[in-house]
Formats: structure tokens, sequence, C-alpha cells
């Protein structure tokens, strides 16, 4: 592990905060088959993905619109693709479309999006006559009820009752308050990772399994806050996603601290890179030897090097 990733790192700091609250490995789904054709389609306004079929020969392409049930009511869905493999998500989780969008469902939707925006004003203002500690972040009319979404996050709970009193007196709708927390607020927001590309929650998959500090040691990363948490201060969803591969890859590499003998000497590996398949070792002469691991192989359980 490198000198510079250890450097200025706070021994007593409390890695556990960065964790997810929940986690729960997700129950595996190989022995189901799951509806063919397939899709999975995204709420614009929250970066949500959903798992849809039709129920009859409707065909959807990339871009489509589709009206879909969803946990706040039913609402429009852009179609991402088709999909054969599909990822963190239970049977019960796939749903089926109600039908596709025509050109009226489009030009209700740019109205609507509209209005949201007006919206967003008025509960910022009406937030600051409350006296609330509230961050508003996302504001979306449904598509089919006459009901307005609120998501907001705050550090604390909020009483916001007399607040939604007042927001029905000006929508003359209902409405509903949410509070998320920072990794949905990052979803829903977007942005740049340290890695130069979007969000994985905002552009990859809002489905990731709960990322562990566990994920982070297997991966044989720095345990410093700085370098394995994201922007919502939350360990990196990337360590999720690539922690199988990590686990597969070293199934096939020697571990860090057992023995060799190399030139006469006798050396102890002390860092193995499972993306280069390098090994650093260090010998009883003090040498530090780097080695692919195409030179080493395991023979009766023991990794000698051949070559």
């Amino acid at each position: 592990m490198s000198d510079f990733f250890d450097r200025n790192i706070d021994k007593n700091e409390d890695l556990s905060l960065l964790e997810d609250s929940v986690y729960e490995e997700t129950e595996s789904n190989e022995n189901y088959v799951f509806p063919d054709p397939l899709y999975r389609t995204k709420l614009e306004y929250s970066s949500e993905g959903l798992y849809v079929t039709v129920a009859d020969n409707t065909k959807l392409e990339a871009g489509d619109y589709v009206i879909v049930p969803t946990r706040y009511g039913k609402d429009l869905a852009l179609v991402m693709g088709k999909t054969n493999c599909p990822i963190g998500i239970k049977p019960d989780d796939v749903v089926y479309i109600d039908r596709k969008a025509n050109e009226a469902d489009i030009e209700k939707a740019r109205d609507l999006r509209q209005k949201e925006e007006s919206a967003f004003k008025i509960f910022q203002e009406k937030v600051a006559a409350h006296h609330l500690e509230m961050k508003l972040i996302a504001t979306h009319y449904l598509f089919e009820e006459p009901k307005v979404l609120f998501f907001f996050s705050a550090e604390n709970r909020v009483d916001f009752r007399e607040l939604v009193k007042d927001l029905v007196s000006v929508f003359k709708m209902r409405i509903e308050l949410r509070q998320i927390g920072v990794r949905d607020e990052s979803r829903i927001t977007g942005g740049l990772g340290i890695c130069g590309r979007p969000y994985c929650c905002h552009a990859v998959s809002d489905r990731l399994r709960p990322v562990s500090i566990r994920m982070a040691k297997d991966q044989n990363l720095s345990l410093n806050s700085m370098k394995i948490s994201g922007q919502c201060g939350r360990l990196l969803c990337c360590l999720s996603y690539e922690h199988e591969w990590y686990n597969e890859a070293r199934q096939t590499l020697p571990n860090e601290g057992i023995k060799l003998h190399y030139d006469d000497t006798n050396f102890r590996v002390i860092e193995v890179n499972p993306l280069t398949t390098m090994i650093k070792m260090i010998g009883d002469d003090g040498r530090i030897l780097e080695m692919p691991v195409s030179r080493m192989k395991n023979i009766d359980g023991r990794w000698r090097i051949i070559n």
C-alpha cells in the first residue's frame, strides 16, 4: 500500500459512519425467469430505475416514454432499453406498463415541468417564511394524479405540518413532502465523482447493493475517508459493483504475506494488484521486486516462481 495514500490518515476516524445504515445481501433470483421482453426505464425527475414489461405486443425502443405505476402514483418514465440480465431487483419489482406515451402525453409533461419550476420557487419562499431548516432538492407533479411531490433534505427531522397547510392553500391539490438521504440527493442532482465520470447512482444504476468498509478492505484500498467516499459523504458506489470482480480475481492470485524462494533469497509478498496481476515482494536482503503472476504457479497448494 502506498505511503502517499496512508499519509495524514486519522487512525481514530470512525469509518463506520461512511457505511449505509442497513447492509443486506440481495436475494438470489437465479432460478426465477424474468418476463420477456423486460425493459429498464427511468423516472427522469429522480433518476430512479424501474423494470417494466408489457402485457400485449407493444414494441418499445430506447427513448420512448411509457406510463407506469410507481410508488407515488402513475407517472411518465423514459425507456432506457431492453435488458436480459436485471441487476439488484426482485420479481415483485417488475411492473406492467399502462400504455405507451403519445404526443399529447409528451406535451403535457413539458407543461408540468414548467409548473415544477414555479412550484420550486414557491416552496423555497414558504420554507423561509416558516423558518424551517430544510433544503429543497426536487419538485415533481405526478403525471396522472393531482399531486405534487417535494423532495428535501435536512440534518434533523422537520415538523412541516404548518408548511403543508400553507402549500395546499396555494396549489389546491394533494401535497407530499419526502425527506431523503444523502445518497438519494446525489442520485437526483447528479454530478461528477472523483474519477471524473457522472455519479454511479445517477448514471449507472440506483439499485446497487449497500456498500461496506469490508469491500474497501477486500480491494486493498487505503482506509482514508477522503479516498473512499463520494461527494455525498458515503462510501463510493463503485466499491459495490467492483467487489465481486476483486473477490474472483484474488482466488487466482497469491495472498499477501506468503513466502517465496527466489534468486537464493527468501521473499515475502507485501502487495498484490489484481488489476495489473503484479505482485510486490521484499527479500531478506532488503531487495524489493515486482513480478507478474504469470511467472508463478500454485503447485500442491504452494505458490512457486517457475521462471
